[in-house]
C-alpha cells in the first residue's frame, strides 16, 4: 500500500512539474527580450526585477518551508501557484520599472509557498537509493518543458506580450487545481514541527547552512540563462526565434545525457565530485564566451555550460535531499534555496549591470570573464568546504553503501 502510494505520488510530480515548468519558461524567458531588447529598457532595472523575484521566492522559502512543515503539503503549493498565476497575468500591463518589479515580487511570493513542499515530497514518494535517478527523471521532463514553453513563449512574443503572460497565468492556474484536486493532504515531517523548532534545526546545521551559501556562486552563473544569454543570441541571430532554439540545444543534451550520466555517475563518484565537476563545465562554458565571435561559438560553449548543469543539478539536489534531517524537510529545503536567493539576486543585478556597463564602455566581452571568476571562486570554495566537513562525507559514504545494497 505505501509502494503504491508512493509510486502514485511520484506520476503526480511528474505531471505536476510538467505543467509548472511550462507555465515558467513560456514566460520568464521572454521578460529580458520584451523590457530590454524590443522596449529599450536598461537591462540593470530588468535584472532588478528578476533578481528581486528571485530573493522572494527563495530567500523567503524557508518560512515557506516551516510553514508546509506544520500545515502539510496541498494548502502551500495550491495558494503558491494562484500568487505566481497573479503575478504573471500582471506581468502583461506593466508599463513602468515599479510595476514590473511588483509584478516579480507577487510571483516570488508564490513560488515561496509552493516550491519548498513541492521538494519536500520528492524526499516522502522516493527511497534514498532511488532518489538520484527520480530527480534525474523530473530534471529531463522539465527540460523538455522548457523548451516547449520558450518556444510557446517566444512565437507568442512576436504577436503580444500579453499572450505570453496570460498563457503562463493559465498554466499554474491548472496546476493549481491539479494539485487542489488530486493531491492527498499529506504531512511532510515525520511530526508536525512548530516553525520556531524548524527554523532552529536548519540554523544550528553549520555544514548544511555553510553549503548552501557557497552554492550562491553556482546559481549566479545558472541565472543568466533568464538575462544575459538570451539577450546575446537574440542580437547575434537577429530573431527571437533562436532563442527558442537555445533551449532546444538544453532540451537535446539533457534528454541525451542527463539520466545516463546521473546513473553512471551514482556508480563511480562521490556526490561532491560530481558537483564540482558540473560547476567546472559551466564556468569554462560561461567564461569563453568572453571570446566568442559566432553565433555556434556561442552555442558549443552553452551546450558545455548546459553539460555542467547536466552534472551538477541532480548532484547537488541528492545532496540537499540527503541533508534534510526527517524532523524538519520542509524547513531544509526551503533553507536550501537560500542559495538560489542570493546567487539569483546577485546573478540578475549584476549581470543586468555588467551588460549596461560593457555595452556602454565597448566591453561586450567584460561580463562573461566576471562571471568566469565566480565560477572559479566557487569551484575553489566547494573543494574546501567537502574537505572540512566531516558529515558531508559522511552523506557522500552513506550513499554508496545505498548504491551498493542495491547492486546487490
Amino acid at each position: 500500500m505505501v509502494d503504491r502510494a508512493r509510486r502514485l505520488g511520484r506520476w503526480f510530480l511528474a505531471l505536476d512539474s510538467l505543467l509548472v515548468i511550462l507555465g515558467f519558461f513560456v514566460v520568464m524567458p521572454m521578460i529580458s527580450l520584451r523590457f530590454v531588447d524590443q522596449l529599450g529598457w536598461a537591462a540593470g532595472v530588468v535584472g532588478l526585477a528578476l533578481g528581486l523575484r528571485q530573493l522572494t521566492q527563495q530567500g523567503l522559502g524557508v518560512f515557506g518551508g516551516s510553514l508546509a512543515d506544520k500545515f502539510g503539503a496541498r494548502p502551500l503549493i495550491v495558494c503558491g501557484m494562484l500568487l505566481r498565476a497573479l503575478g504573471f497575468a500582471s506581468l502583461a500591463y506593466a508599463q513602468s520599472g515599479l510595476e514590473l518589479i511588483l509584478s516579480c515580487i507577487i510571483s516570488g511570493l508564490g513560488g515561496c509557498l509552493f516550491d519548498p513542499p513541492r521538494a519536500a515530497l520528492v524526499i516522502k514518494f522516493t527511497r534514498p537509493r532511488e532518489r538520484g535517478r527520480y530527480i534525474s527523471l523530473l530534471m529531463m521532463l522539465e527540460s523538455a518543458g522548457a523548451v516547449v514553453g520558450a518556444l510557446l513563449g517566444s512565437w507568442l512574443l512576436n504577436f503580444d506580450f500579453e499572450y505570453v503572460c496570460l498563457l503562463g497565468a493559465g498554466l499554474f492556474v491548472c496546476a493549481a487545481l491539479c494539485n487542489l484536486l488530486i493531491l492527498p493532504p499529506y504531512k511532510l515531517s515525520v511530526r508536525p514541527t512548530p516553525i520556531r523548532d524548524g527554523l532552529g534545526q536548519v540554523l544550528a546545521d553549520k555544514a548544511f547552512c555553510r553549503l548552501v551559501l557557497i552554492l550562491s556562486g553556482y546559481y549566479a552563473l545558472w541565472v543568466q540563462v533568464m538575462l544575459i544569454f538570451p539577450i546575446l543570441v537574440k542580437q547575434m541571430a537577429g530573431s527571437t526565434t533562436a532563442v527558442g532554439w537555445m533551449y532546444t540545444l538544453e532540451t537535446a543534451i539533457s534528454l541525451a545525457l542527463l539520466y545516463p550520466l546521473a546513473r553512471f555517475g551514482e556508480r563511480h563518484f562521490k556526490l561532491e565530485n560530481r558537483l564540482m565537476a558540473g560547476v567546472l563545465l559551466m564556468t569554462t562554458g560561461i567564461g569563453l564566451v568572453a571570446f566568442a565571435t559566432t553565433l555556434p561559438a556561442v552555442f558549443l560553449l552553452l551546450a558545455c555550460f548546459y553539460l555542467g548543469i547536466v552534472i551538477a543539478e541532480p548532484a547537488r539536489e541528492t545532496l540537499m535531499t540527503k541533508l534534510a534531517q526527517p524532523g524538519a524537510r520542509g524547513s531544509y529545503m526551503g533553507f536550501s534555496r537560500l542559495g538560489l536567493a542570493l546567487g539569483g539576486m546577485t546573478g540578475y543585478v549584476g549581470g543586468g549591470a555588467l551588460h549596461d556597463y560593457a555595452m556602454a564602455q565597448g566591453q561586450p566581452w567584460l561580463p562573461w570573464l566576471v562571471l568566469g571568476t565566480v565560477g572559479v571562486t566557487t569551484l575553489l570554495l566547494l573543494v574546501n568546504c567537502f574537505q572540512r566537513d566531516s558529515r558531508l562525507a559522511q552523506v557522500n559514504a552513506e550513499t554508496t553503501l545505498d548504491i551498493d545494497a542495491e547492486r546487490l
